[in-house]
């Protein structure tokens, strides 16, 4: 066995016991950037997860990016005003610890937690939000769809109607939460609420925009624009 392969292979011994074990070893993209692919995850245990993950961390720890789904949940941001669930559902809610307003999660929307050590990759919160958008804008336009920032409004939008959503938390100088790209997901919940605090805000998916592919080939794609963009910061 190579030294280096024996390298990698210790270093995900190493978070797998750090982390336990029920998830599934981080696959390497950069020596310091790793990403977990942890399919479909209730909300609250991801929550507690990068919380978790996020207060544990030492200058040395690298950095992940974790790519799932989450089942149907309603997540109010810290600053959040009740008044953005316009009326209750079968759907859950939570209060959370990131920025933003109201905004709704379900299967058939990439999400991508982002734990990064913002001080180590010597980043900004403006600069990884900027990140972020421009990953979903580049995937976007790699298959014919023109993605747009809006100046105030962080996401991504098409024609106006917002594709995807982000919401950042920083402790301690590192970043976790991320942002939420709509797939193929059920629109419907999103009348019983006005998204990211917006009212009358409409919002998209890719599936309704002519791209058939499901999450997880979009995921896999937009972990990869992003692992380029932050590649370049270095």
């Amino acid at each position: 066995m190579r030294e280096g392969r024996r390298e990698k292979e210790e270093g995900g011994t190493a978070l797998r016991t750090a982390l336990g074990p029920h998830h599934p070893a981080p696959v390497p993209l950069l020596p310091s950037l790793a990403v977990r692919r942890l399919g479909l995850t209730p909300y609250d245990a991801a929550y507690d997860d990068m919380r978790r993950f996020t207060a544990s961390r030492t200058p040395a720890t690298p950095d992940e990016l974790w790519f799932l789904q989450h089942p149907p949940v309603y997540t109010l941001g810290q600053a959040g005003k009740d008044e953005h669930l316009l009326r209750a559902t079968a759907i859950p809610v939570r209060r959370v610890d990131r920025g933003g307003q109201i905004t709704y999660h379900g299967p058939g929307q990439v999400v991508l937690y982002t734990l990064i050590d913002l001080r180590r990759r010597g980043l900004t919160v403006k600069r990884l939000v900027g990140l972020l958008e421009q990953a979903v804008i580049e995937l976007l336009g790699s298959r014919g769809v023109t993605g747009e920032r809006r100046a105030g409004a962080p996401g991504v939008y098409v024609d106006g109607a917002k594709i995807a959503a982000l919401g950042l938390r920083v402790r301690g100088g590192a970043s976790y939460h991320g942002l939420a790209l709509n797939v193929d997901l059920d629109l419907a919940p999103y009348a019983d609420i006005n998204p990211c605090g917006y009212e009358g805000l409409t919002v998209t998916r890719l599936a309704d925009l002519g791209v058939r592919e499901g999450p997880e080939v979009v995921g896999d794609a937009l972990v990869a624009a992003l692992e380029r963009l932050l590649e370049a910061e270095a």
